[in-house]
């Protein structure tokens, strides 16, 4: 839509990759309603054909050339606002550096802090990068006003539902990779390997899941003093952009030892493994090792399903490189000890002292502070909705577009320039 005489050229928007499901179309059709233009740039042939919108071109080239590229584009369309989801992928780092040189307002889409029905959507990055205050008295004066959030669930998505977006993203990107032949994939693990491996784990899905169940309900109905630690994925940019840990068990291990020296001899350790975990590791001979090692067999639990709310409603507390499950935890009023970069790692909500201390003396949450970090995260940096169901894909885009449209993303109050948060230097552990 061209702009007349004294009213603001119209907004440009370069979308990325975004998340397995029909979200970015969305936006885009309400952006371009209102007056805006979108642009995508298609890296392989999952962005092809997912994006069944117009506006769109494909790059093909490798990605030593794709900054030159990128940048071209932005000045040529005269972009002014970049969305994507996967932030700490190579494509979108440099893609970010050039929009911001450009002037160019970057926003992040993930899924969100708050679950099950939540999207994140926050200006310039999230962990690391995000700029949503740290200090407590900021947090609570700019959430001093604003109301509980709804903690109603409003949508729902199915495993189904996921899968089949999933599978028809990705594979494409492996049988038609003759059509993008320089893209590079940013998982850890091939497609058609993570798959398989789902595939294997599934037939016995339902006994692992019993099985966690019993080991709960002996820790509780036996009283035992336990704390929790959930494992995260080892493709999660999470733990592989903002944690100071090579691979997750870099981080299973410094827990067990510092566990083993440091936890009274009456304490258990439960170790949750993540819902999507493809089953590449074999955790539970890995976990065994170690925990043999430590002469910690007895009070160490590794389970493969199970309710995780049960499991923390019980505990001690958690341990966490930078799970998004902590913020159930801190919900529950439980001590959270974060070892990575996390939104919720903030002094009075999740413990500020050394691992080897947490176990003997956890620090729960400031109530005050709590409800007021919540508040805000839910105000600033959330939307109602999800990726995958029609409903919940339809209401997340309808509230990011607005919030894109009226430049309040992280309002009200939580965009802190420079971000506080540091990078994690990565550890050698032993």
């Amino acid at each position: 839509m061209p702009s007349g005489e004294g009213t603001a050229p119209a907004r440009v928007f370069l979308f990325l990759q975004g998340p397995s499901s029909p979200l970015f179309v969305e936006i885009a059709r309400i952006l371009e309603m209102a007056g805006s233009r979108c642009i995508r740039i298609n890296l392989n042939a999952g962005d092809w054909i997912s994006w069944r919108w117009r506006g769109a071109s494909n790059y093909r080239g490798d990605l030593a050339g794709w900054r030159t590229h990128v940048r071209q584009r932005i000045e040529a369309e005269n972009v002014t606002d970049l969305i994507l989801h996967g932030e700490e992928r190579p494509y979108h780092q440099v893609a970010i550096e050039e929009a911001r040189r450009a002037g160019v307002t970057v926003n992040v889409v993930e899924m969100g802090y708050l679950r099950p029905d939540w999207v994140t959507l926050e200006r310039d990055g999230l962990s690391s990068n995000s700029h949503f205050p740290v200090d407590p008295d900021h947090i609570l004066t700019a959430a001093s006003k604003l109301p509980e959030p709804d903690w109603k669930r409003r949508y729902s998505q199915t495993f189904l539902a996921e899968a089949l977006y999933d599978l028809a993203y990705y594979l494409p990107t492996v049988f038609l990779w003759f059509l993008y032949p320089g893209y590079r994939r940013h998982g850890l693990y091939h497609p058609l390997m993570e798959y398989a491996g789902w595939l294997r784990k599934l037939p016995s899905s339902g006994r692992r899941a019993r099985e966690a169940e019993g080991v709960i309900e002996d820790l509780i109905a036996g009283g035992k003093r336990f704390f929790v630690y959930p494992l995260q994925l080892q493709t999660d940019f999470q733990l592989r952009a903002h944690s100071p840990f090579h691979q997750q068990q870099d981080a299973t291990r410094l827990i067990l030892r510092s566990f083993a020296e440091n936890a009274t001899p009456d304490a258990h350790l439960v170790l949750k493994l993540h819902p999507l975990d493809n089953g590449l590791v074999d955790w539970r001979a890995y976990v065994d090792r170690i925990g043999a090692s430590c002469g910690l067999s007895p009070r160490i639990h590794l389970i493969d399903g199970g309710s995780l709310d049960r499991l923390i409603a019980a505990s001690q507390g958690m341990v966490t490189v930078n799970s998004t499950a902590a913020l159930s935890a801190l919900q529950a009023g439980k001590p959270v000890k974060a070892l990575g970069a996390a939104i919720y790692d903030i002094d009075g909500l999740s413990d500020q002292g050394g691992l080897d201390r947490f176990w003997l003396e956890p620090m729960p949450p400031s109530p005050a502070l709590r409800d007021a970090f919540f508040r805000l995260l839910a105000a600033a940096v959330q939307v109602r909705g999800n990726f995958c169901s029609g409903e919940g894909a339809r209401a997340a885009a309808a509230q990011i577009a607005d919030r894109l449209l009226s430049r309040t993303v992280n309002l009200p109050d939580a965009y802190i320039d420079p971000p506080l948060r540091r990078r994690p230097i990565k550890l050698h552990v032993p």
